[in-house]
Parts: C-alpha cells; structure tokens; sequence
C-alpha cells in the first residue's frame, strides 16, 4: 500500500502523486480509496481509485539501480519486428500493460529503432506504433529522469546515442 506524499505510476497518466487516502461510498460499497494527482497535469486533475483496483497498474518507482539496467538495455537491439501491424500494437500494449519496466524500455527500444530506420529512408513510423511510442516513451524516460536527477531530454539524448552506438 502506497502513503500520502509517495509517487507512482499510473496507467496512462504516468508519474502521479498520492494525495490522500480516504474512504469513499461508491454504489453503496465504502472501501479506501487513492487521491492521485498526475505530476504533468496543469489543470489540476484529481484522480480517485480504489487501494484495491485490479483494473490499473499502480506501482512504486523504479529504483537508481534499475534505472541504470534499464538504460543499459538501450545498448541491445530491441526485440523482433512483427510485420502485421494489429498483432504488434496487440502484443506491445499488452506486455505495456504488465508495467514491467524492462520489458517496457525493450518495446520502446524497439519502436525508436524502427523509427530512426523509417526516417533514414524519409518515411515515418506507423501511426499506431507512434502514438505509442511517443505515450510509453513519455511515461518511462520521466520515470527515470526522476529515479536518476536528470531531465527527461536528457535521458532521450542518451538512449539515442546508446541506440547508435555512441555510448
């Protein structure tokens, strides 16, 4: 169970902020609930969920040291390319899903390859990888600029000159 004040990942909203847990009557049923407030959100979303929704993936930050491992990685090729578009985008999301951050850098690792090679030849990335690219990415390279004091720029900068080798 998270703390008021911890941050975490959420779903798609990414780095997000406890802000309190309290107790809430939905449908009759009063359970806790978590009172998130996304850290990119200038318009004051709150978020509530229940402490015990399955449904989302709530998890804790990674720590500096995975954060370095997973850096790492960005030195290796990415995993294989699946040529049908709907059974990629099937497969991406669902190990997306699962939260586990290595597992997450090997698909964005792979679709910023297959990026950089569709640019080489003036051509862009499949719009449904790059929609999820550009959200995953997003999530995971914030995640470890703040595991690792940096910037989010920062980390993009690096994995690039990782990806080409230059690091």
């Amino acid at each position: 169970m998270f703390t008021i004040g911890d941050l975490i990942i959420y779903s798609a909203h990414g780095i997000c902020r406890v802000d309190d847990i309290c107790e809430k009557t939905v449908s009759g049923i009063t359970r806790p609930y978590y009172v998130l407030h996304p850290m990119e959100n200038n318009h004051q979303l709150t978020i509530s969920t229940p402490v015990d929704n399955d449904k989302v993936v709530m998890l804790e930050l990674i720590h500096q040291e995975e954060a370095n491992e997973i850096l790492k990685s960005f030195k290796y090729p990415g995993m294989e390319w699946v040529d049908n578009p709907n059974i990629r985008f099937k497969l991406y999301s669902d190990i997306i899903s699962t939260g586990e951050r290595k597992e997450i850098a090997i698909i964005v690792n792979t679709l910023m390859r297959k990026k950089i090679e569709a640019e080489l030849h003036e051509k862009k990335l499949y719009e449904q990888d790059r929609k999820l690219l550009n959200t995953t990415q997003n999530i995971l390279f914030k995640e470890l600029a703040l595991s690792l004091d940096t910037t989010f720029e920062e980390i993009n900068e690096l994995v690039i000159r990782l990806i080409h080798g230059d690091n």
